[in-house]
């Protein structure tokens, strides 16, 4: 069996899957609403007009894994980025992988603080939510509309996740 130690998230190690969604990660930064707000502008785009598709914004409630953790799957979204935001400030788990003629190569996983977000950009393969330590809530914003916007994968070999 594969093994796979998560490495802290940073947004350059994240880079070629997505976006790192956190204050550092901004464009530009704006003092609004007369002074009393920053605003942390264009941290990640959101990619999803693909086949007449329109941004939603969810809550998701995942239910906590604890490590050693044993994945068997990945999924991508080929018409529109999907983007997380933890709503709890609990640690928890991405793991990413490059495409490789249609289907994932090697899988990466990170560590993202409770203060991180990402977004994957269209098509990034990616385990679905692992939540750590508790219940945690996270804000999403996807592709809503037609067409067919998951493709799953099945591993031919599990890969363990383990903690360091």
């Amino acid at each position: 069996m594969k093994r796979l130690t998560p490495r802290p998230l940073d947004a350059d190690s994240f880079r070629p899957f997505g976006e790192v969604i956190e204050p550092d990660n901004a464009t530009e930064i704006r003092l609004i609403n007369n002074g009393t707000t920053t605003r942390f502008h264009d941290i990640a785009p959101v990619d999803v007009a693909s086949g007449g598709g329109h941004a939603l914004i969810s809550i998701f409630r995942g239910k906590p894994f604890a490590l050693p953790l044993d994945i068997s799957m990945l999924e991508r979204h080929p018409l529109g980025s999907q983007a997380f935001m933890p709503l709890d400030a609990r640690p928890y788990l991405v793991v990413v992988a490059p495409d490789e003629g249609g289907q994932p190569g090697e899988p990466v996983a990170f560590l993202a603080s409770g203060k991180q977000g990402v977004s994957y950009a269209k098509g990034t393969w990616h385990h679905p939510l692992i939540s750590l330590e508790d219940m945690s809530d996270f804000l999403v914003v996807d592709r809503g509309g037609t067409g067919s916007n998951l493709v799953e994968f099945f591993l031919p070999e599990p890969v363990r996740i383990e903690a360091e």
